[in-house]
């Protein structure tokens, strides 16, 4: 971050919002489902539902390996928090009445086991992630948002069909390594982060990122930013904090709009 050059600017500095800290597990808890509900209504929103394809994990703050999740065949638009099931690490549901997808088990629990340092993932079948996915490349630095994924993003380089087994998960897991989103062929994109609004943020910017790819390729040959740019762009704004403050406007807006995500 620069070093402010008056006292206005140093103000602003102190009042940029910070992840907010918790009195009780259970406060917490509570902050992370409605965190999630608002995510999948977003993802409605942004038309990344593909009938009962998707999903959104994070951990549980007393038991870390557990984890809540949008539960099989629910559409994104019509989750609450009181909706999300919680799953342990056999795939059991111990909160809530409806199944898990086995795919977001096989993938998610995997995803969570080799990250300790992470809290969320997410997963859907977006039209520009899963169209930029059948190409097996990388993205880009072509655009400021790209460089948010600079040499910080995985290719899972095989398709088997639905994941299904935990054995596949933890390929997936072994490919992301300490990365921080995953372009899984002919599938689509896996973003994680510390937080639900950081994982999704990924997440809605890197879809954007790979739309953006596929319009500049289809009008001619896009101009690659610099190594050392991309590398100075990425640490402004591919940041862990960045993630999370990116998101920030978003939950508002959402929850003005469907405030009964809250519930």
């Amino acid at each position: 971050m620069r070093v402010p050059q008056n006292q206005n600017q140093f103000t602003l500095a102190l009042n940029i919002p910070k992840p907010p800290k918790f009195t009780s597990i259970g406060e917490e808890r509570q902050y992370l489902r409605q965190r999630l509900a608002a995510a999948f209504r977003l993802f409605s929103r942004y038309e990344f539902d593909e009938g009962i394809a998707g999903h959104i994990t994070v951990r549980d703050p007393e038991f870390p390996d557990q984890f809540w999740v949008n539960p099989l065949g629910m559409h994104f638009s019509q989750i609450r928090a009181s909706d999300l099931i919680l799953v342990n690490r056999d795939g059991k549901v111990i909160s809530g009445n409806k199944p898990v997808n086995a795919a977001a088990f096989a993938i998610h629990s995997q995803i969570h086991a080799a990250r300790p340092d992470i809290m969320a993932a997410a997963h859907a079948h977006s039209v520009y992630g899963k169209s930029w996915s059948t190409l097996g490349r990388l993205l880009a630095p072509i655009t400021q948002d790209s460089c948010a994924f600079y040499e910080d993003h995985a290719l899972f380089n095989d398709y088997t069909g639905v994941v299904l087994q935990p054995e596949e998960g933890q390929r997936i897991a072994k490919t992301l390594g300490e990365n921080k989103a995953i372009i899984l062929r002919n599938h689509g994109l896996l973003t994680v982060g510390h937080s639900v609004d950081e994982a999704a943020w990924w997440f809605i910017t890197m879809e954007r990122s790979c739309q953006a790819q596929l319009l500049a390729e289809a009008a001619g040959n896009p101009l690659f930013i610099a190594s050392d740019t991309a590398r100075l762009t990425y640490n402004q704004v591919g940041t862990h904090y960045m993630g999370w403050f990116s998101f920030q406007p978003l939950y508002e807006s959402i929850v003005r709009q469907e405030p009964d995500l809250l519930n």
